[in-house]
């Protein structure tokens, strides 16, 4: 009888961090969105592009709103196309957002140990930009 209540105890926190542990693993959000594949072109910011940037960007430390990571909170279109710097509509070439992505300047995004974008992605992204980085 005097053995129960440890037995149980140990039962009930082996449960519980079972519980959190599980709740804490976010990569099926990145299998998942890994497995969306965006269009060649008529790229939609929200059925794309803001899934990714969710998944892989927007997350705590990051680009969320609350560390703005470079200044840069990517949970939303107005967060996102803030800064003409960020995304040039229309000009992908001239967009720290395309460029960073694309691994093309001396900081890409996301850094090693991040979950990494997918080439559609990517391409994903600057398709968008170059459409006019339209809220559609």
């Amino acid at each position: 009888m005097k053995y129960k209540l440890p037995i149980n105890f140990l039962f009930i926190a082996a449960f519980a961090a079972a519980f959190f542990i599980s709740a804490c693993d976010d990569t099926s959000n990145i299998t998942n969105i890994d497995s969306v594949i965006i269009p060649a072109q008529n790229v939609s910011y929200s059925q794309h592009i803001q899934p990714v940037f969710t998944a892989k960007c927007a997350r705590s430390g990051c680009h969320d709103d609350q560390t703005q990571a470079s200044n840069l909170s990517l949970t939303s279109y107005s967060n996102t196309t803030a800064s003409y710097l960020v995304v040039a509509p229309g000009f992908p070439q001239n967009s720290l957002l395309v460029l960073t992505t694309s691994g093309l300047t001396t900081n890409p995004m996301p850094p090693i140990g991040y979950p990494a974008l997918t080439k559609n992605q990517i391409d994903g992204i600057k398709t968008w930009v170059k459409e006019g980085a339209k809220n559609n």
